[in-house]
């Protein structure tokens, strides 16, 4: 197997599946007692997006359309759904999408330009639905906090999803829009072992770190959800009452959980890593998680692919249902106030101006 590259969660680059050519790692000779190579750098490209919201008509997601700051992520997060999408940008889903990352620097241009549209509908828009809004670049790019400032300037609901404490950063818009109905929060928290965390998500927030971002923002009047995802099993399962309690400690109201998914190139990187991060679990993990998706890897169904199948998780969600209950996480969620969305007066003039 391939060394591990130092702070990335995927083990190999694998090639991406649309690409006419292969790439394998080999045994070059190099030791550990040979001098190291350079670290792996992240880049940062720019994405020329022509809109901003992306929209889906898939049933088992609670939202219609949702914005994606950055394709690729830093984070690392071996178990990661987003990571074949990076196969369409030629580049592997592997270490290529830890580390050549891009960024959209017109997104709250593009945002406000498609608010102001005379036939445009509100409906909540969900921001981080497939790659983090706050993973490390944001701290220089900006790009998620001006997507918000849009936002809070059209009146325009919003659900933020994230696994950084960076969140907390923006608590000044989230906790004022929170207070009006127009945003809610989730903070994904996936084990509450700092070990386990930097092996599964190399370059995300600890733990700790993620159940003071809850604590924040809570404390400015952001409802926030707890996201146990995903949920492995054999591997974090055992930790669900134990996060869920944690969370609903630092303030949550709700939570939600999603059962592993491995889709395309994400089985054969997730098993790469499980059996290099924990050989002695690697077949058990790999035989539970099969249990789930009845004997494969993984079922794209949509009836099932969020939660899985099965006694197992058939077991994961009682269990779930019982800890949601014991901590009060199961309160109702108030729908996102559409009704006082406005285009701002400024906006209006302009708009006024150019259909003239």
């Amino acid at each position: 197997m391939q060394e591990a590259v130092r702070g990335r969660g995927a083990r190999s680059n694998r090639t991406g599946r649309f690409e006419p050519e292969v790439r394998e790692a080999f045994d070059d000779g190099w030791v550990v007692d040979d001098a190291e190579v350079a670290p792996l750098r992240t880049t940062l490209s720019i994405e020329a997006a022509k809109t901003i919201i992306t929209h889906n008509s898939s049933p088992d997601i609670s939202f219609d359309r949702s914005i994606n700051p950055y394709r690729g992520c830093e984070h690392g997060c071996i178990y990661c759904y987003a990571r074949p999408a990076h196969a369409w940008m030629g580049l592997s889903p592997g270490i290529d999408f830890e580390s050549k990352l891009f960024y959209k620097p017109d997104a709250a241009t593009l945002l406000a330009s498609e608010l102001k549209r005379p036939r445009y509908e509100c409906r909540p828009i969900h921001i981080g639905g497939n790659t983090d809004p706050y993973q490390p670049v944001e701290r220089d790019t900006g790009v998620t906090r001006q997507i918000l400032k849009v936002l809070q300037r059209f009146n325009h609901p919003l659900s933020i999803i994230s696994k950084s404490a960076l969140m907390a950063r923006d608590a000044d818009i989230l906790g004022e829009m929170g207070r009006e109905g127009l945003a809610h929060a989730c903070v994904s928290i996936t084990t509450l072992d700092r070990k386990l965390a930097r092996a599964m998500e190399p370059r995300a927030a600890t733990p700790s770190k993620r159940l003071e971002t809850i604590r924040r923002l809570t404390q400015a009047g952001c409802p926030v959800t707890v996201g146990f995802a995903p949920v492995i099993p054999g591997l974090n399962d055992h930790e669900l009452e134990a996060v869920l309690e944690a969370a609903a400690d630092a303030g949550a109201v709700r939570a939600m959980y999603v059962t592993l998914r491995l889709p395309l190139e994400i089985k054969d990187l997730f098993r790469e890593w499980l059996e290099d991060a924990t050989p002695d679990r690697a077949r058990k993990v790999m035989s539970l998680v099969r249990q789930t998706r009845g004997g494969k890897d993984y079922d794209p169904d949509w009836s099932q692919r969020m939660k899985g199948t099965g006694p197992v998780a058939d077991l994961i969600a009682a269990r779930f249902r019982a800890a949601r209950k014991r901590y009060g996480l199961d309160q109702p969620a108030k729908p996102l106030d559409t009704s006082r969305f406005r285009i701002p007066a400024s906006e209006r003039i302009q708009r006024d101006l150019f259909d003239i």
